[in-house]
């Protein structure tokens, strides 16, 4: 157990890098629409690129920090009834959940959309609106961030059983006092007074 113990940390560790690079984006977005904005208004022009790529930013925070959620507790879960069973209990349910329900659609997506990823790759596929995208990176984004889910899943499921057994403190228990909003807001400071240094 306890090889998978360092398997899960390893993936914790993964999951913890990806989710804090993946939160730049969401400044890269907000970024992109008000030079957008501020372009069409300034100049009373503008380009579908501008448009997709917000989207594309705005899936791959989605789909790439997904793993991220799960690893600080945040996915949304429906304690109504399970608040009301002991904490054995609970966790027996969730490792239910993540071996009978969340692998297999993590499997499941990933098979339907690779081929699709690889057949937009292959013919160069665009968007259809003028001055649009390639698509190929943004339908890349599923598997991979499903990828990244189904590995934080396992890391999960790790700790889920070696409390069962014992072995470590309860998974479930939130590591992080503060918000997402919050770090990310003290990531910004610390990173404009690198800058200013």
């Amino acid at each position: 157990m306890s090889a998978l113990l360092r398997l899960s940390k390893l993936i914790d560790r993964l999951s913890e890098f990806v989710g804090r690079w993946v939160s730049w984006l969401v400044l890269a977005a907000v970024l992109v629409s008000a030079t957008n904005a501020i372009v069409r208004k300034a100049f009373d022009t503008s380009s579908n690129a501008f448009l997709e790529i917000q989207w594309y930013l705005f899936a791959a925070v989605f789909l790439l920090s997904a793993g991220y959620t799960m690893l600080r507790q945040e996915h949304v879960k429906i304690d109504v009834l399970l608040g009301k069973f002991s904490k054995r209990t609970q966790i027996k349910v969730e490792i239910f959940g993540i071996l009978v329900f969340l692998m297999p659609f993590v499997f499941v997506v990933i098979d339907l959309v690779m081929p699709l990823v690889v057949k937009a790759y292959v013919s160069g596929e665009m968007s259809s609106n003028a001055g649009g995208l390639i698509r190929w990176p943004v339908f890349a984004l599923v598997p991979i961030g499903f990828a990244l889910l189904g590995m934080q899943g396992l890391s999960e499921l790790i700790k889920r059983v070696a409390y069962l057994q014992g072995l470590i403190d309860d998974p479930t228990k939130r590591a992080v006092s503060k918000t997402a909003e919050e770090e990310l807001a003290e990531a910004i400071r610390a990173a404009a007074e690198g800058a200013r240094k």
